[in-house]
């Protein structure tokens, strides 16, 4: 049994057609099922009543048709009005979020801002400071190479060297200088040094002019040993190198570690006494033991050199000896004398 082409055309075209109707149909809300459900049966009995010439019935039913037309009609207009005012009312929340969230980088922009330009000037402040710093320091040092230059050349002109001289980060010129013109300008015949050290040699060398005798009393058995080699070394036969060990000493109610006093023995008519802090044994006050023990034994009119400043040596220090003028030396030395001498080379 054949079908006509002409008939199956228009049958497929009526499936698609009832198939996307379907479709359409499945994804309406409940009111449009319930709309469409009312509305299809009042449009085919206006069509049956037209059709079979009950006038009065039609127009009752198109009456009712367009009643719920318009009623859907109003219901959509609803509808659209209160989506729009929701529309309104996000867009306006927006905004006002918007506008704070502008309000608070604006803030946060301005925060920054300030802050930068309080970096930045106290990074200027910092590097002016710097500057100037640094062009004080770099004059200050300059001058302070200046003054060693100085001291090292006058030393030399002092001082003829029979061997290599010794050196060290602890060793001044100026401070050499100082002691190699105090001794000159007293020209003592026993000197006493509390604490060896290299400059030991530089003060042989000016005491040998003199006629005058060291003795370096050290604790350290190195030092000892370095510097014993150092005097054999330049043949300084004036400088005589002493190992003392420790002992408790008690001043003034306290008691530290000093020289064994029993090993100073023979050592008396001291016409200058240095002490160095450096290398005397450890103490908050390094003079004070040194005048307890060897104060008796200074000679009239001698003399206390101390590695300190002239406003930290006061005139009490010198023990009842009478030390009480003080007179600042080259380098870092302070000479303490009586007030007799002041007149008097010292």
């Amino acid at each position: 049994m054949r079908v006509d082409l002409g008939v199956r055309i228009p049958m497929t075209r009526l499936l698609r057609l009832a198939r996307a109707l379907v479709r359409r149909l499945r994804g309406l809300s409940r009111r449009q099922v319930v709309g469409v459900v009312v509305i299809v049966p009042v449009a085919l009995g206006v069509a049956v009543a037209s059709m079979i010439g009950q006038a009065a019935v039609a127009t009752g039913l198109l009456a009712l048709l367009l009643t719920a037309v318009l009623a859907g009609v109003i219901h959509l207009s609803r509808r659209i009005g209160g989506v729009h005012r929701a529309t309104q009312e996000t867009v306006r929340d927006l905004r006002a979020t918007v506008e704070q969230l502008q309000r608070r980088v604006i803030a946060a922009v301005e925060k920054e801002r300030l802050a930068a330009g309080d970096r930045h000037r106290e990074l200027t402040e910092a590097m002016a400071r710097t500057e100037r710093l640094t062009g004080r320091g770099a004059e200050l040092l300059l001058r302070e190479q200046s003054l060693e230059i100085e001291a090292l050349l006058q030393l030399f002109q002092l001082v003829t060297p029979r061997a290599p001289m010794p050196s060290g980060a602890g060793l001044h010129p100026t401070d050499l200088l100082g002691l190699v013109h105090v001794v000159r300008e007293r020209r003592p015949a026993l000197v006493v040094a509390l604490g060896g050290g290299p400059s030991a040699v530089w003060l042989g060398y000016a005491l040998a002019g003199a006629g005058g005798r060291l003795e370096v009393v050290d604790h350290d058995t190195s030092r000892v040993t370095a510097l014993r080699a150092l005097v054999a070394e330049h043949g300084l036969a004036s400088v005589s190198v002493r190992l003392v060990g420790l002992g408790e000493l008690a001043v003034d109610g306290r008691t530290g570690e000093w020289y064994d006093v029993d090993a100073l023995d023979g050592l008396a008519d001291i016409d200058l006494l240095l002490v160095d802090g450096a290398l005397a044994p450890a103490g908050a006050d390094p003079l004070a033991p040194a005048l307890h023990v060897l104060g008796r034994r200074l000679a009239p009119g001698a003399g206390v050199v101390v590695d300190d400043e002239p406003e930290r040596v006061a005139p009490r220090q010198g023990g009842g000896f009478g030390l009480t003028v003080r007179r600042r030396l080259p380098g870092r030395w302070t000479v303490l004398t009586h007030p007799e001498n002041v007149g008097a080379a010292v």
